[in-house]
């Protein structure tokens, strides 16, 4: 093992029993939580060494980011997650190199996807973003055109809407971020029962409150400084 294996190697076993542990207070199995690997601003050598450690599944913030990194990584079976805000001129390039886009938040941007996702002959999995709290900063769709949306995207058949994806206001106390969890969770019950679809997916939880985003029902968390460490830069 290299260092950098050997330390996001000691993050991660430090991980699942935390992961674990708030699935048994849910009722919940372990295995149906999928962590994803934040890999933004880390270079391609730390990912290679997180996916010797065991993670599949990673996280990029910024198109062009990626962008510099994918032809290093070419043969690296990982799942490519986008979950930074896609800006509409990026969206061809998006369609192409990641495997999901887990931050979609307009129908305008959505229908470009389809378009670009029709022309790399896949049909792309999708999460909307859901903007909870009123930091103007955060990028999502408001709770009341949500429902407008998820149709509007269960229309297009080259995009799978899969869930619902959100990035609640910042507390030093875990706790205070409960209620945004439980009402993404009512959110997704919403619209699955109003569009027919089944919504598997979650996304909620970060370094510092994914045990909270568990027992809240996420399928998945976003885990960035818990298994790389602290960030250089934390832009």
């Amino acid at each position: 093992m290299t260092p950098d294996t050997e330390r996001i190697a000691r993050n991660l076993a430090a991980v699942w029993p935390r992961i674990t542990k708030a699935a048994d207070r849910a009722g919940r199995r372990p295995d149906e939580i999928t962590l994803v690997a934040v890999s933004k601003t880390f270079p391609a050598e730390g990912i290679r060494a997180a996916y010797a450690a065991g993670l599949r599944h990673f996280g990029e913030n910024r198109v062009q980011e990626w962008e510099s990194k994918h032809a290093e990584l070419a043969g690296l079976g990982g799942t490519w997650h986008l979950i930074g805000h896609l800006q509409s001129n990026k969206a061809r390039r998006a369609a192409r190199l990641f495997h999901r886009i887990d931050s979609l938040d307009s129908l305008e941007l959505a229908r470009r996807l389809d378009g670009f996702a029709a022309q790399e002959s896949k049909r792309l999995p999708v999460l909307i973003e859901v903007h909870l709290g009123a930091e103007q900063t955060k990028s999502g769709v408001a709770e009341e055109d949500l429902g407008k949306l998820a149709e509007g995207i269960a229309a297009l058949p080259h995009l799978e809407l899969r869930g619902l994806m959100t990035i609640p206001p910042f507390f030093d106390e875990p706790e205070r971020v409960r209620p945004y969890f439980r009402q993404l969770r009512k959110l997704r019950e919403d619209v699955s029962k109003q569009t027919g679809l089944a919504l598997p997916v979650l996304s909620m939880g970060m370094s510092h409150d994914y045990e909270v985003a568990i027992e809240e029902g996420a399928t998945e968390i976003r885990l960035g400084t818990a298994l790389f460490g602290t960030r250089a830069n934390q832009a």
